[in-house]
């Protein structure tokens, strides 16, 4: 229903997740203005089938493929999982004071992610957003917007959800003054070794479970 409501098309994004079937996904590369957005498929060959997907086993993602400034989108547990690898820019300025006051819970103590992600950064490795990727007002697609001054003069970059205008930072923290609630939530992950991320799987001596949260 999220994907009807934000109007994109069955081509673009299919609700019924076929074997071997990943959205396509918004990218970004560094220019010498900003980040200038792309879009292109990308096939993770490890991908389990659809049964598997939905019944929450973990899965596999290589991270070599992404480069600085891009996003890909993959599915688990039928929700778009967005992974953002992050810039130096990017991280400096998720800490800046004046993005801060714009937000509604910089210091994620909503209960959103799991413990491991609840800093500044909401991740387990600062380089990498791993997060859900539907707007806590009514489960929308938000857009990938990642090119500061692209929303409006003051856009430091983010996400945009058409639906009903609600805004998230590039650590899908929510701002301030939209319909969203709370944050996009964090999904239990970690990175069994160096370029491999693993979805749904949380790491040694951690038990957080995506459903322990406020709201998806």
């Amino acid at each position: 229903m999220w994907a009807q409501e934000c109007g994109i098309s069955d081509g673009v994004l299919s609700h019924k997740v076929k074997r071997r079937d990943f959205l396509y996904v918004a990218s970004a590369s560094i220019g010498g203005t900003g980040l200038l957005a792309a879009v292109w498929p990308f096939v993770d060959q490890m991908e389990p089938a659809s049964d598997v997907l939905s019944a929450g086993a973990p899965i596999s993602v290589s991270l070599a493929p992404i480069q600085p400034g891009q996003q890909i989108v993959v599915i688990w547990r039928s929700h778009p999982i967005f992974i953002v690898r992050r810039t130096p820019a990017i991280l400096e300025g998720l800490k800046a004071k004046s993005l801060l006051a714009q937000l509604r819970d910089p210091q994620s103590q909503q209960n959103q992610q799991p413990p491991y992600a609840q800093n500044w950064s909401r991740s387990l490795n600062p380089e990498f957003l791993v997060a859900v990727g539907v707007c806590t007002h009514l489960g929308c697609i938000p857009t990938f917007m990642p090119q500061q001054g692209s929303l409006s003069t003051t856009w430091p970059g983010g996400y945009l959800c058409h639906c009903h205008g609600s805004k998230y930072d590039l650590a899908g923290r929510v701002f301030t003054g939209v319909p969203a609630p709370f944050n996009l939530p964090v999904p239990p992950y970690s990175f069994p070794e160096p370029g491999t991320l693993l979805i749904g799987e949380n790491p040694k001596g951690e038990s957080f479970d995506l459903a322990s949260v406020e709201q998806i």
